[in-house]
C-alpha cells in the first residue's frame, strides 16, 4: 500500500541550522543555532518530513572530501538527537564548475537553486510538494522553492539572511517570508496550516 504524501520542510544547513563558519571541514566545530531542535520537535509534531538540503562546493574546490560532509551531518544528527530532534533525510550538492577536483568540476542539477536534491526526496519519500516549504539564508534557497514550485520560501535573517532580504523587493521571490531564525520560521510554516502557535508578537519579525 502506497504511503500518502506528507509535506515536508527542506532546511538549509550553514546559516539556517548551524553558524556558516565557511567551508566547515571538522565536525566538532558544529554548533545548532538556539531554537534549532525546537522548530523541528514543532514541525516533525505537526507531521512534516524534515530535510537537509545543501550546496558542499567544498568537496569540488579540493577542501575537503565527501567524509568529511557525511560527517559533519553525523554530528549535526547527534547533537539534534540529544535534544529530541532529528532530520529525515541530509542531501548535499559535491559539485561546482570551477572545481578543481575533476570528478566534481560539473555543472550539475543539484546545485541550490536547481531541483536535483529536492528530486533526490521525492524519489525516497512521499512528499507533497505544493504544500512543503524551503526555508535558508540565501537567495538560491527562495529560488530554490520558487523552482520546485513549493507553497513557499521562507528567509531567516541568521547567516547571510539579513543581507539577503534587502534584496527582496520585487519579483517572484518578493512574497517570500522573512523572519528572525528558524524557529521563527516553523511557527509561520504552522501557522499557515491551521497551527495556532504563531502569536501577533512573532508577526512582528515578519518583513513584508
Amino acid at each position: 500500500m502506497a504511503l500518502k504524501p506528507r509535506p515536508a520542510v527542506f532546511l538549509d544547513r550553514d546559516g539556517t541550522l548551524i553558524p556558516d563558519l565557511g567551508y566547515l571541514s571538522d565536525p566538532t566545530k558544529v554548533r545548532l543555532y538556539k531554537g534549532t531542535a525546537e522548530a523541528l520537535r514543532l514541525l516533525r509534531s505537526a507531521g512534516f518530513y524534515l530535510f537537509a538540503v545543501t550546496n558542499q562546493s567544498g568537496v569540488a574546490r579540493g577542501y575537503f572530501p565527501e567524509s568529511t560532509v557525511k560527517a559533519v551531518h553525523r554530528r549535526l544528527q547527534t547533537l539534534l538527537k540529544l535534544k529530541g530532534a532529528r532530520i529525515d533525510a541530509f542531501f548535499y550538492c559535491p559539485h561546482y564548475p570551477e572545481g578543481k577536483v575533476q570528478r566534481y568540476a560539473m555543472a550539475c542539477d543539484c546545485r541550490k537553486p536547481k531541483t536535483g536534491m529536492v528530486k533526490q526526496a521525492l524519489r525516497k519519500y512521499a512528499v507533497d510538494l505544493r504544500k512543503s516549504y524551503m526555508v535558508g539564508d540565501k537567495m538560491d534557497d527562495l529560488q530554490l522553492a520558487h523552482n520546485a514550485r513549493m507553497a513557499q520560501g521562507i528567509l531567516v535573517r541568521t547567516g547571510n539572511g539579513k543581507m539577503t532580504a534587502k534584496r527582496l523587493k520585487t519579483g517572484p521571490l518578493a512574497k517570500s517570508g522573512v523572519v528572525l531564525d528558524v524557529l521563527q520560521a516553523a511557527r509561520l510554516i504552522l501557522a499557515q496550516n491551521g497551527n495556532p502557535s504563531w502569536t501577533t508578537e512573532d508577526s512582528k519579525t515578519i518583513v513584508p
